[in-house]
């Protein structure tokens, strides 16, 4: 039997010894580890506490708008972990994903060999294996919603659009090295910005509505256990910062019921408006029913249309219908064949289709995996489509602190890109009215996947100026990015006093008019050799702004 990491402390609250660091737990090929804590993980934790790793460089600057699970997908991240009737299950998901689901499969394999025998599992069930993406990197468990990351769009505009992909990753609140190590790990692969958020969570307990351009969260207070050195307040504040959400905590169901508290486990974003939460049919009275229901009734009172999807209990293990995969046009829910839970499989098949008339609603039967504390939602994270669409994505990350400079000074751009296909040439462009036009070129068609530039300051003598740096891919899609705030190009001259008598009148009107209809260079006020609109534009402004 293959071990992934160093031997085991196996019967950590036995061993009346102290506990070596070195000592890690095992995490064996094959082990249908569960979603929630094993016995010696408990018992290690209790001697090795978990602690939030130190946020590696601060929150995103700029505005950020994280997406829901709802929202358009580029892929689905899964890990190939544990038994053979839980590979059958993911092997199942992936033929769905990468056919109805429209989307690319990245799926984490242990090795060479692994990825070959995945492959052909896999290309057994009838997936597109063109769509299927392995990496060959270590994992311990299967459970990738919790442990993988969480992306944002950073740099998105006001309305909530474009922006570029990145990551906020958490410390996982299970000790599980490999599989924390995941997110980190995935953001360099795919060369995406990667921000670390000082709590221990599990990305099973939040869910999130998207909104334009701010959002909303939605946590169990179990998120304040697992970080006992911070208040609610401040745990709330953290996904402000990181992922411009405001959440909502809600009491976590008791551990006799679901060992996880995690809040996937009891409701599901279905969009902006509407959501689907678990209803207690056989113990209505019962206080996580009760939670359940107090959820609907605010989600009901915020105008959401809200869903109710049956919940039941059996042997020990709770049985979901909300924890389901939402990937473009399909979805993958749950069904069992718990005599108990299987009753409810065409009941919660049809929520799903009334929920979701204009997608496809897969059952796929995961009676295998749900007696670990998870169902599907737990074993995937979402990676979503790029917010340009086919064109590249940009922001522009310097420029945006309203920085004073002056003529002649050499100035560095700096920016991130998205784009699946690599992108070609950039133009740079300046504006001196706080973005209404831009009809300075500064540089045009030079190389923008190094992701930085340096022009030199012209000699235009504005506080309104502001940038726009406009990104291109091989096929010619383009977009752009403005800076945020608008800077101080400090300028040796009054561009507008023509006369230069040190004041605006009449003289100075009359001195532009007659060198732009004889197309002097005193008129060419935007310095591309053209006289148009935006010199006669730029005149305008700088007259009504006044000399300094």
């Amino acid at each position: 039997m293959h071990m992934k990491t160093l031997r085991a402390a196996a019967l950590i609250a036995a061993s009346a010894a102290p506990i070596a660091h070195a000592q890690l737990l095992e995490y064996p090929e094959g082990a249908e580890t569960p979603r929630s804590m094993t016995p010696a993980e408990e018992a290690y934790t209790k001697l090795f506490p978990i602690r939030a790793t130190q946020a590696r460089g601060g929150a995103p600057s700029g505005l950020v708008r994280t997406p829901g699970e709802y929202e358009p997908a580029e892929g689905i991240i899964m890990a190939w972990e544990g038994s053979s009737s839980w590979l059958s299950i993911l092997a199942q998901m992936t033929r769905e994903i990468t056919t109805t689901g429209d989307a690319k499969a990245f799926i984490f394999v242990d090795s060479a060999s692994e990825r070959t025998t995945a492959s052909n599992q896999i290309a057994a069930q009838g997936a597109d294996m063109s769509r299927v993406q392995f990496e060959i990197q270590r994992t311990d468990t299967i459970w990738a919603r919790d442990y993988g990351p969480r992306y944002i769009f950073l740099g998105s505009q006001p309305d909530g659009t474009g922006g570029v992909r990145a990551m906020v990753d958490h410390t996982y609140n299970r000790p599980r090295p490999n599989d924390n190590g995941l997110p980190s790990y995935w953001a360099s692969v795919r060369n995406e910005p990667y921000f670390l958020i000082p709590l221990v969570h599990g990305g099973g307990n939040y869910h999130l509505e998207t909104g334009r351009p701010d959002g909303v969260g939605h946590a169990t207070r179990l998120i304040a256990n697992e970080n006992p050195g911070l208040t609610e307040s401040e745990i709330i504040q953290f996904w402000q910062g990181y992922q411009n959400l405001n959440t909502t905590l809600y009491e976590p169901y008791p551990t006799f019921v679901d060992s996880t508290q995690h809040i996937d486990m009891w409701m599901i974003m279905l969009a902006d408006d509407k959501v689907m939460i678990s209803e207690w049919v056989n113990e209505p009275t019962a206080s996580w029913a009760i939670t359940s229901d107090n959820a609907a009734a605010d989600f009901a009172a915020r105008g959401f249309q809200v869903y109710r999807v049956p919940a039941v209990r059996s042997g020990g293990t709770h049985y979901t219908f909300t924890n389901a995969v939402i990937c473009n046009d399909l979805v993958l829910v749950p069904r069992y064949t718990n005599p108990t839970a299987s009753q409810f499989n065409d009941d919660a098949l049809a929520v799903w289709q009334a929920a979701y008339p204009d997608k496809t609603i897969v059952q796929i039967n995961c009676q295998a995996l749900v007696t670990s504390a998870g169902v599907m939602h737990c074993i995937v994270k979402h990676v979503p489509a790029p917010a340009t669409g086919e064109a590249p994505g940009v922001y522009m990350t310097s420029q945006n602190d309203a920085p004073t400079i002056d003529p002649g000074d050499l100035i560095e751009t700096t920016w991130l890109f998205d784009s699946p296909e690599g992108v070609t040439t950039a133009d740079l462009l300046l504006s001196t009215d706080g973005g209404a036009t831009f009809p300075t070129v500064l540089s045009s068609g030079f190389d923008a996947s190094p992701g930085t530039y340096y022009w030199t300051a012209p000699d235009v003598g504005t506080s309104d100026a502001r940038l726009r740096l406009v990104i291109r891919d091989a096929d010619g899609n383009e977009s752009f990015d403005d800076s945020d705030v608008s800077f101080t190009i400090t300028g040796t001259s009054c561009i507008a006093d023509l006369t230069g008598d040190g004041t605006l009148d009449f003289f100075d009107v009359s001195a532009f008019l007659n060198a732009y209809t004889a197309m002097e260079p005193l008129a060419d006020l935007t310095g591309d050799g053209v006289y148009d609109f935006f010199d006669v534009s730029t005149f305008l402004n700088a007259f009504n702004a006044g000399c300094p």
